[in-house]
């Protein structure tokens, strides 16, 4: 089972708070995941479907808990490379149903949801828990963090996004082969959307791995600066045992200032060791010592560059 279909089972039996928030949930659950039936004399009608056991009963248990309208269920077999059975619910056009319809802000299609009480905050997370159950999707946490709300209605998507907004969600729009998109990127705000549509399993699974993962990119990032460190410790005490080598074998050792040859000798004795290392038995500081190598190493320079000019 993947990710999103645990969090759509998991708020799929979440109880909406009140009538209004019903009717909120309802409505974006239907908007998302249904069409419009067309009937004679003007009447119209409804038909949802879904692949997830779990929303479609929630679907049907608040049209029952609502109207008195019974819509008729059925149950159609997948493909056989997709074996997952589909739920329709369908309500036949009727001067009801379009009233119901009507209720619910979907006929005539209103984009600003106006017959919907949307003005309080629990009301807007079940009409965003609807429109996930209807058409969301969220990657594993294991992976890069993505949600989004995929809706044919430019207009829903926008309301969509309106409301996530108010939640200060990090959400943004776009459009892909003729569908809208409310996508969040970020996992801040994921993990905060699933709160707000009441996935609290979910979100605490989505939290856990993000602090295992963040962990790990932490322990990465100390490994590979600690890689790097060390590396450039290999590389300078390699540079500086050349460069004593060099002056060693030209003769011009026993000439070098005692404090050139006390640090030359320091690294010699110690070729693994670090600046810092170095410093601390020689009593310098690591600038002061630094500066030394830098004159050893410019003293070799001046003898390769002799012996270039008698070649």
């Amino acid at each position: 089972m993947s990710f999103a279909e645990e969090v759509k089972n998991e708020i799929a039996h979440c109880k909406p708070e009140n009538a209004a928030c019903r009717f909120a949930e309802l409505a974006a659950l239907l908007c998302m995941g249904g069409s419009l039936i067309l009937g004679s004399r003007g009447t119209i009608g409804i038909e949802f479907s879904t692949s997830n056991n779990a929303v479609a009963r929630k679907a049907l248990k608040m049209w029952m808990e609502s109207f008195t309208v019974r819509p008729e269920v059925r149950v159609r077999q997948g493909l056989r490379l997709r074996k997952k059975n589909y739920y329709i619910l369908r309500v036949t056009p009727s001067p009801e149903s379009t009233a119901i319809l009507r209720d619910l802000s979907l006929f005539p299609t209103d984009a600003e949801f106006s017959a919907i009480d949307l003005r309080k905050a629990d009301c807007q997370r079940a009409f965003l828990r609807g429109a996930f159950m209807g058409g969301g999707s969220v990657n594993q946490p294991k992976g890069d963090y993505h949600l989004e709300l995929v809706t044919g209605n430019a207009a829903f998507a926008e309301k969509l996004l309106k409301i996530m907004r108010r939640f200060h969600l990090p959400a943004k729009t776009t459009d892909r082969k003729g569908d809208y998109l409310v996508y969040i990127k970020e996992g801040n705000g994921v993990s905060q959307f699933l709160q707000y549509i009441g996935a609290a399993q979910a979100y605490l699974k989505f939290e856990s791995v993000r602090v295992v993962k963040g962990m790990r990119n932490n322990v990465n990032r100390v490994v590979n600066c600690e890689t790097a460190n060390l590396q450039k410790t290999v590389d300078a005490a390699v540079r500086q045992r050349r460069a004593i080598t060099c002056i060693q074998e030209s003769g011009l050792y026993p000439r070098m200032s005692p404090k050139l040859r006390e640090a030359a000798e320091l690294r010699m004795a110690n070729p693994e060791a670090s600046m810092s290392e170095l410093a601390a038995q020689s009593g310098l500081t690591k600038s002061g010592l630094s500066h030394r190598f830098k004159k050893i190493a410019d003293i070799a320079k001046q003898i390769e560059g002799q012996k270039k000019d008698e070649i």
